[in-house]
């Protein structure tokens, strides 16, 4: 009886195979040579990133230099456009396929913005939490922490905090201030000097924060938060303008 079991799902199986095969095969027949009829355009945009619309990505698609509507859809180069797409640093993700409408249909992710970066002399710019620098949109501001100093400038120079180790720290201190609600409300600017020495503005407390470079993160916010509940409390608020963690082990406050 087992054997019988055993032959008859894998009839099943094969049968389940062969409609699918048909059915990709159908699919394809119907697509070849068939015009396209409009563009379709699907936005994810769940990460709440507004600095791009479906009117922004259609433009896009239209000024990629091919003739779209009234072109077959398997005319069409959809890795052109998709690479015309990722040309744009706020898309994160492009999908383009036509279905058995005539419809192009475009599917785009967004990158979501996570720090801002300001500049006296020059244009503010985004970093995306995978470390791509992105430029600011009249669309849509974030409020997100802000990045400061003579540092900014190699940031948007280097494009991706990922190419550099320093970069790669610096990613992971903005991070760690994001994932945590207290550290997120507190931490309103980060000052970095050309040497990536990191000096913290806070939101509430006004004492500067001297963190050094983004290194032993964790333990340099223990040492913030030790500040705050048991050191401030007791010896007045707005006693010290200045707070150093850089060095192991202590706290100078002055």
């Amino acid at each position: 009886m087992k054997w019988k079991v055993n032959i008859r799902k894998e009839v099943k199986v094969a049968v389940i195979l062969l409609a699918l095969s048909f059915l990709i095969a159908f699919s394809e027949r119907k697509i070849d040579g068939l015009v396209c009829k409009d563009i379709v355009i699907e936005l994810d945009n769940s990460r709440e990133n507004h600095f791009m619309d479906e009117a922004d990505v259609l433009r896009l698609v239209e000024n990629s230099g091919q003739s779209i509507k009234g072109t077959s859809l398997d005319q069409i180069d959809l890795r052109a456009i998709e690479r015309k797409l990722m040309q744009d640093k706020h898309i994160l993700d492009a999908d383009l396929y036509g279905d058995l409408k005539g419809n192009l249909v475009v599917k785009v992710a967004l990158r979501r913005p996570i720090a801002r970066i300001v500049q006296a002399d020059a244009p503010d710019a985004y970093i995306a939490e995978d470390g791509v620098v992105m430029s600011v949109s009249d669309k849509y501001t974030s409020r997100v922490v802000l990045i400061s100093g003579a540092y900014a400038k190699q940031i948007i120079e280097l494009g991706d905090l990922n190419k550099k180790e320093e970069g790669v720290k610096l990613l992971s201190m903005i991070e760690f201030v994001n994932d945590d609600k207290f550290w997120k409300a507190q931490v309103a600017q980060l000052d970095i000097n050309s040497q990536g020495r990191i000096t913290i503005f806070p939101q509430v407390t006004g004492q500067r924060v001297e963190f050094g470079k983004a290194e032993d993160i964790e333990n340099k916010f223990r040492k913030l938060m030790i500040f705050y509940k048991e050191i401030l409390p007791t010896r007045g608020w707005t006693r010290y303008e200045r707070v150093s963690l850089e060095y192991e082990g202590q706290i100078i406050a002055e």
